[in-house]
């Protein structure tokens, strides 16, 4: 009977033993390490929302996008290409939902972030947020020519008139600006460049008030002042004067080779 006491009392013991080191090696065993969230992922998970942000602005889900780009720029990790991008299609979310406050601060914060920030030219004419963003443009615009040092020399008439045109124009004031650009002209730009840039921006308003046929013509007046005129590619893109400004560079062409043709057969008349 001691025996099996003994016995029973050398089992416990065992059993109890075994218990203790599967709760030592339980211990010892190192838990595996969380996954450690590095910048590279949080970068992409930043390029994921931006772009989910987009294709739900082009769905027309804008509270969604809104978020989802929202949460793309608290990351603090896109390029400032990317954030002015991200910025741009809040701005374009908030001014089609009717929070046109948002969509400035929006626009604003784009040009803050990247000073090369800009609309394609089919963004610029769009009616709901072109103007707002033209708006913002021109009053950083004035922000920054106050800041900087006055000049000693004050801008001529002309050259006034031409200004104030550009910031009508920036506003979207189109007739008002087509005014001031015939009046600084009237006035005499000394400048040749200055010519251009107003009579440039007059066709601009004349096609943009679908005034075709007298922007055309304003188009082939350049072409006395500047045989080479010709406009940037993101001018030329744009949708409201590609035809007619094409039509007129096409007739001006015409306009010099006659004129030259003219002139070598009346030097040749003159010869004999």
């Amino acid at each position: 009977m001691r025996q099996t006491h003994r016995t029973r009392g050398i089992l416990l013991a065992c059993v109890l033993a075994v218990a203790g080191c599967a709760e030592m090696q339980k211990q010892e065993t190192p838990k595996p390490a969380a996954p450690q969230i590095t910048e590279e992922v949080l970068r992409q998970r930043a390029q994921e929302q931006l772009a989910a942000g987009v294709k739900q602005y082009e769905s027309g889900e804008f509270d969604a996008a809104v978020k989802s780009l929202t949460a793309s720029l608290d990351h603090g990790l896109l390029s400032k290409v990317d954030q002015s991008r991200a910025r741009k299609y809040l701005a374009f979310s908030h001014c089609v939902s009717g929070r046109e406050q948002q969509c400035r601060e929006e626009f604003r914060k784009a040009f803050e972030i990247n000073p090369e920030f800009s609309l394609t030219p089919a963004e610029d004419g769009h009616p709901i947020w072109g103007p707002v963003y033209r708006s913002v443009r021109t009053q950083l615009i004035t922000e920054r020519e106050s800041a900087q040092p006055k000049s000693i020399l004050p801008l001529g008439k002309a050259e006034q008139l031409l200004q104030n045109g550009m910031q009508k124009y920036d506003a979207g004031e189109y007739a008002e600006a087509f005014k001031l650009y015939e009046s600084a002209l009237k006035e005499g730009l000394k400048d040749k460049a200055d010519q251009v840039k107003a009579m440039k921006h007059s066709a601009f308003t004349l096609c943009l008030r679908d005034r075709f046929r007298e922007c055309k013509n304003e188009f082939i007046k350049i072409y006395d002042v500047d045989p080479n005129f010709d406009l940037s590619p993101a001018e030329a893109g744009h949708p409201s004067w590609t035809k007619t400004f094409a039509s007129a560079k096409a007739q001006a062409h015409r306009n010099m080779a006659a004129k030259e043709k003219k002139e070598k057969a009346g030097a040749g008349s003159n010869k004999k």
